[in-house]
């Protein structure tokens, strides 16, 4: 009874290969990555193609996780559904901050804010509920693409536009942000949308762990960061936090 199919063996750690990977891969890269003949692994991956659990690029013929595994075992919320499930805790976050503080999921190439709360206190503040804001110069949008296999995606081959002098536009300075973002549990953009805003997100799951949205707080580099122009502990604490407690209001960590 304790034998097990090697073929699903062997799928599955293709399906663990795609996933660690932000970039989409070649066959022959996949397959010595699990050491496997080509033959074998594009028999083995072609099913998955017809599955939904893998995506092939048509121009490329390279491979990547597909958004039928994507999706396995989450609901999509929608953006309205979002916001009414997690309004409290926003509002909760931009209380404890003093800033203001948004939630954001990501869509069609950009990260669009489902809620946002305006920080109290003098001063001109547009509403940002429903718009799409740029993925690799914002901490929602990091967040998002560093736990979102489609948000990755969508920015593979796209131009990184610069919007300030320290906007990261290079792709691989890009993939060190992205990796301290999934070892560190959350995000930072410092003067790269505007000179002088600074923002700080981390991620929302689902009951099935899945990222589903990015929470955060944005505000003057001046009241967010340090001496150093590194994001405050403290407000990051915050972030995390209510990030956590959002993750569990959706059944995150809850048994099944």
């Amino acid at each position: 009874m304790s034998r097990t199919v090697q073929s699903v063996e062997r799928a599955a750690a293709l399906l663990r290969v795609l996933s660690a990977e932000s970039e989409p891969m070649p066959l022959g890269r996949l397959a010595a990555a699990v050491g496997l003949a080509k033959p074998t692994a594009h028999g083995l991956l072609r099913t998955l193609v017809e599955a939904g659990f893998v995506d092939q690029e048509p121009a490329t013929g390279r491979y990547l996780v597909g958004s039928g595994l994507l999706h396995l075992g989450s609901v999509t919320l929608d953006l309205n559904e979002l916001r009414s499930e997690t309004l409290n805790w926003v509002d909760t976050l931009a209380a404890r901050t003093g800033e203001e503080a948004r939630i954001a999921a990501y869509r069609e190439g950009s990260a669009v804010v489902a809620h946002h709360v305006i920080r109290a206190g003098p001063g001109m503040q547009a509403m940002d509920t429903g718009r799409a804001l740029p993925l690799h110069a914002t901490a929602l949008g990091k967040v998002l693409v560093a736990f979102d296999p489609g948000a990755a995606r969508s920015i593979v081959g796209q131009r990184l536009d610069r919007l300030t002098f320290r906007t990261i536009t290079d792709r691989t300075a890009l993939l060190r942000a992205l990796a301290d973002t999934r070892d560190t549990g959350w995000a930072a953009a410092v003067s790269e949308v505007r000179p002088e805003l600074a923002a700080i997100a981390a991620p929302v799951r689902d009951r099935g762990g899945y990222v589903v949205a990015a929470v955060g707080i944005a505000g003057p580099v001046v009241r967010l960061c340090d001496a150093r122009e590194l994001p405050r502990h403290d407000l990051v604490e915050e972030v995390v936090g209510v990030s956590r407690s959002i993750s569990r209001a959706l059944g995150h960590g809850r048994a099944a």
